[in-house]
């Protein structure tokens, strides 16, 4: 695993699972390796009340109702659509959810304006074909294709960014559970094995972009991922990306808590002022999810461990922030300006702490890009 830049959640948690695998007893349905319970306990993480012999961490933090429902709808005849805010942990909890029922998280199409019907279906090995002619041997099946033969999970990742052929093409997929070859005169239908499913993700800020047919829609089953308002629960998904972060990268540096606690009150007052917004002009570009603010600490952190000081600082922390969070100019640089100005300004004069320095650091980083 140390040579993969990014392994898959099968590989990452290889021996946890064979682990849950090996004392699982509660039933299966399909082909799958965990049951619906032990599932759930691999996403969520264990408590004593489960009475395991050793202790599960928590992998994807959010409601237990939001997993089960998850579970529950691949364990029937309908697609899984996870939709949400960027950032709220939809394609994360997808891989998660691949890698416990089946051990393959990675059978995945990227939704995109250019993704076509043979992406989702099949293609072909154009040498082959010029050599033998088209055969079974010669067609490149697609991921869903493949899970649909092997009775495992296959992904689509945003599913609304697609175009309406595209999601035509999948209907008949999700309803008639076979695809059709007709360029084969035998052999020419693909059927699905028990256990075969599709986790879709959608973007709920891309409503409007490739909207979804009513006939698609009945064959998913929506389950909407919720944005993380609870300070608390945020800031254990942000410790635990970091704590990643810091063993991938291998790096030794404490990220003290009250550092933490700005980050969270800094994205909350920008979360609360874009609420408050009477126009977009007026609220930052970005979507201020949890996501987005994993990506200013890592940016922060790996900054103090190559250019720093080895420890993380007020300093950098914000002029992390800025820089990843003023992406037009000059309307979010104003934003921020503001922001630094009018909030940041006296809550450094009356609660002091780490907020001077923060202040401090914003200025000279809008300075700096000005």
């Amino acid at each position: 695993m140390s040579d993969l830049l990014r392994a898959p959640a099968e590989i990452k948690y290889a021996e946890e699972l064979d682990w849950l695998e090996s004392v699982d007893d509660n039933p299966k349905p399909f082909s799958w390796r965990l049951s619906p319970k032990m599932i759930r306990l691999f996403v969520l993480g264990s408590e004593r009340s489960d009475g395991l012999d050793r202790e599960i961490p928590q992998k994807w933090f959010g409601e237990r109702s939001v997993v089960e429902r998850a579970i529950v709808t691949l364990a029937s005849d309908r697609g899984l659509l996870l939709i949400g805010d960027p950032g709220t942990g939809k394609s994360w909890l997808a891989e998660l959810l691949a890698a416990a029922i089946c051990r393959n998280s990675t059978q995945v199409v990227q939704g995109t304006a250019g993704t076509t019907e043979d992406h989702i279906k099949y293609s072909w090995n154009v040498s082959m074909v010029i050599a033998k002619g088209q055969s079974r041997e010669s067609m490149i099946p697609s991921p869903i294709m493949t899970s649909m033969e092997t009775g495992t999970i296959g992904r689509f990742e945003e599913l609304t960014r697609s175009t309406s052929d595209v999601q035509d093409a999948l209907i008949s997929i999700l309803s008639e559970k076979y695809i059709s070859v007709p360029e084969l005169d035998s052999d020419n239908i693909v059927f699905a094995k028990p256990g075969f499913s599709v986790i879709a993700t959608a973007n709920s800020r891309d409503r409007g972009v490739n909207d979804l047919s009513s006939a698609l829609k009945r064959r998913f089953n929506f389950v909407r991922i919720p944005v993380v308002t609870n300070k608390k629960s945020e800031a254990e998904i942000v410790r635990f990306r970091t704590e990643e972060l810091l063993r991938r990268h291998q790096i030794e540096l404490d990220v003290p808590p009250t550092l933490l606690d700005v980050l969270l009150q800094s994205f909350a007052d920008l979360r609360a002022s874009a609420a408050a917004a009477g126009s977009d002009d007026e609220k930052l570009e970005s979507a201020l999810s949890t996501a987005e603010q994993i990506g200013v600490l890592e940016d922060a952190i790996l900054h103090s461990n190559f250019f720093g000081e080895r420890a993380l600082t007020a300093h950098t922390l914000a002029s992390s922030l800025v820089g990843s969070l003023a992406r037009r100019e000059p309307e979010d640089l104003a934003i921020l300006n503001k922001y630094l100005h009018g909030v940041v300004e006296p809550r450094s004069k009356e609660e002091g702490g780490s907020w001077p320095e923060f202040l401090e650091g914003g200025r000279d980083a809008i300075a700096t890009l000005s």
